[in-house]
């Protein structure tokens, strides 16, 4: 994969992918990063790309030139027209979910703004895309583009040295990464749990599943909305809603399908929601949906059958 910087920080970009992982990866050739400078395509002999902004206001304004020019350019050499993602608070949030989905680009271009942005003639023109780091300003968009090539590189094959490695870090089925712990087995009075020295790899793994969901529970529970989970997972975290208080989803939805019962079936209650839960318990543990999707759904069909 290759990523091109349209950058007015060269060396400062370069640095910082040149190290430690992307480093390598560069190194062996399973990505690519180049820094194009902007200012290059200056038409101004002090090599200015900025100018006051046009209506008044603080700070100045990237020109449109330069940014198109150093595009363009970029274009006849790659003799394609690659995707361009424009760093700014103002576009979608970067997530896990995009990281994968750039992930599959061959060409990627990210600009990064400087002072108060760029010319918007020059965004419309390239087709830039918006993305965000997160709801905060920052100088320039160097550092988000590094973040972000950074997440993106770690799921190119070939960058990391364990391949599963991408797959079991944070946000992987919508879950943080469960703890970790390594050399020695005891540290100032705290073990390292007893489960890690076993040996025993089904049980290792179902621990830490269960470590995963219960640190995305107490950390980060707007991630469990969408978190992959068998049924068996799906009750555990249940009960760890029950002990704070929280209700059961498993339990919503049984009380929203016993809403769908049809006395005129032929078939008892109790039967139809047997055999409705049977069905939820099949999608989850194919991870063919979610809990809360499940929710959803039947939420919308009681809802509907009260009208």
């Amino acid at each position: 994969m290759n990523f091109h910087i349209l950058t007015l920080f060269p060396d400062m970009v370069m640095d910082g992918l040149g190290t430690s992982i992307t480093g390598r990866a560069m190194e062996s050739g399973a990505i690519q990063a180049e820094a194009v400078d902007i200012r290059t395509y200056s038409r101004n002999k002090h090599r200015h790309v900025d100018d006051a902004p046009y209506g008044g206001g603080a700070g100045m304004v990237m020109q449109p030139g330069p940014v198109c020019d150093a595009y363009e350019d970029l274009c006849r050499r790659l003799n394609r027209r690659p995707r361009v993602i424009y760093m700014t608070p103002q576009g979608q949030r970067f997530n896990q979910k995009i990281a994968e989905e750039l992930s599959k680009e061959e060409e990627l271009v990210f600009l990064c703004g400087h002072y108060e942005g760029i010319d918007e003639r020059a965004l419309e023109a390239i087709g830039a895309e918006y993305l965000s780091l997160g709801d905060f300003v920052l100088t320039g968009g160097e550092l988000p583009a590094m973040v972000m090539i950074d997440c993106i590189s770690r799921l190119v094959p070939g960058v990391l040295g364990n391949g599963d490695s991408a797959e079991i870090e944070s946000f992987y089925d919508n879950l943080l990464e469960y703890p970790q712990y390594t050399r020695p087995e005891v540290f100032e009075g705290r073990p390292v749990p007893e489960v890690l020295l076993t040996g025993h790899h089904k049980n290792i793994e179902a621990w830490r599943r269960e470590q995963s969901i219960r640190r995305t529970l107490e950390r980060r529970p707007d991630l469990l909305a969408e978190a992959s989970l068998t049924l068996k997972e799906q009750k555990f975290l249940d009960s760890l809603k029950s002990e704070l208080g929280q209700e059961s989803i498993l339990k919503e939805l049984e009380t929203y399908i016993e809403k769908l019962v049809d006395p005129e079936c032929g078939e008892s209650a109790g039967k139809q929601v047997r055999r409705q839960m049977a069905l939820v318990k099949k999608l989850l543990n194919e991870k063919q949906c979610t809990a809360e999707e499940l929710k959803g759904y039947f939420k919308v069909m009681a809802l509907k059958e009260s009208m």
